[in-house]
């Protein structure tokens, strides 16, 4: 019986680093199941993820974490290790469409995704019965102009007191203050419509049908300060054509954004994206 853990890293390319990491593993008895890296020649930086086995009694996470130290001192890492197991605490913010948040429940109930949804976060009640019929914990939380930072601070108690490791923004239509993205960098994924910048504000599905646009899309990034515009995860597009109504194509609009926050969240949720600068390198 063994049990998983999963390394990620990046560092400034020398030679060697994978040489240096593979011995540890080795010197400690661990298999390497999957490897995979990358070399940035633009930002001169390594990245690698590897999930490795260990046998019973081949050490925990405080263990392999205080054997890989010295070789992550030396190189300059930026790096985590979990067990491939254990299931990120993730956190729904909602407000009132629900097709994201629909289709993360299902995946999230039937095993498809590594993550315990601890609970769902909206500024309105619309969606309380979903989340209820998963059995999630709901927290109805109103934002007005006069009580954002008293939302926000109810936001990070909830993050501290469920232990959150993940904060999904499934379709939540708030702006997130600078402080919160800072204090939870790398750890809010945000799904948007493909318009912007073309077709902002409301119903930008009708105003993209008036212009007779030919693709629709979505796109899953991290969230920082900038709006809209943290490092990209994943992008998908589906074609439009004449024959199609505005009904039609929110409903395909809905489909791609649901199928690339769940695949954002997926890969978040199994060590697989790794942050370089503004872009991300994903070991998909």
């Amino acid at each position: 019986m063994t049990d998983e853990l999963v390394l990620v890293l990046s560092c400034p390319d020398q030679p060697g680093i994978v040489a240096r990491v593979a011995t540890v593993l080795y010197e400690h008895g661990a298999n390497i199941e999957e490897s995979q890296q990358f070399d940035d020649p633009v930002t001169d930086h390594f990245f690698m993820r590897v999930r490795f086995s260990v046998p019973v009694g081949g050490g925990d996470l405080t263990e392999w974490r205080e054997r890989l130290a010295p070789v992550a001192g030396a190189l300059r890492m930026d790096w985590d290790l979990r067990r491939a197991a254990e299931p990120y605490r993730t956190l729904v913010m909602v407000s009132k469409a629900g097709h994201c948040l629909n289709d993360l429940l299902y995946r999230w109930r039937t095993g498809g995704l590594n993550t315990d949804l601890v609970a769902v976060v909206s500024n309105h009640t619309d969606l309380e019965p979903l989340a209820r019929a998963f059995d999630v914990p709901f927290h109805h939380v109103p934002v007005t102009p006069d009580t954002k930072q008293e939302a926000e601070s109810r936001l990070l108690g909830l993050v501290r007191d469920l232990r959150v490791d993940l904060v999904v923004l499934a379709r939540y239509m708030q702006i997130l203050s600078d402080d919160l993205t800072r204090a939870m960098s790398g750890r809010i994924i945000n799904i948007h419509h493909s318009f912007l910048p073309s077709f902002k504000g409301a119903r930008p599905y009708h105003q993209a049908f008036a212009r007779g646009v030919k693709l629709v899309g979505a796109t899953a990034h991290y969230v920082t300060a900038d709006l809209d515009e943290g490092p990209i995860i994943e992008q998908d597009v589906h074609r439009v054509d004449h024959r199609m109504t505005v009904a039609d194509l929110v409903r395909a609009g809905e489909d791609c954004e649901s199928r690339v926050l769940s695949r954002a969240v997926r890969w978040h949720c199994e060590s697989r994206v790794l942050l370089n600068g503004d872009k991300t390198v994903v070991f998909n």
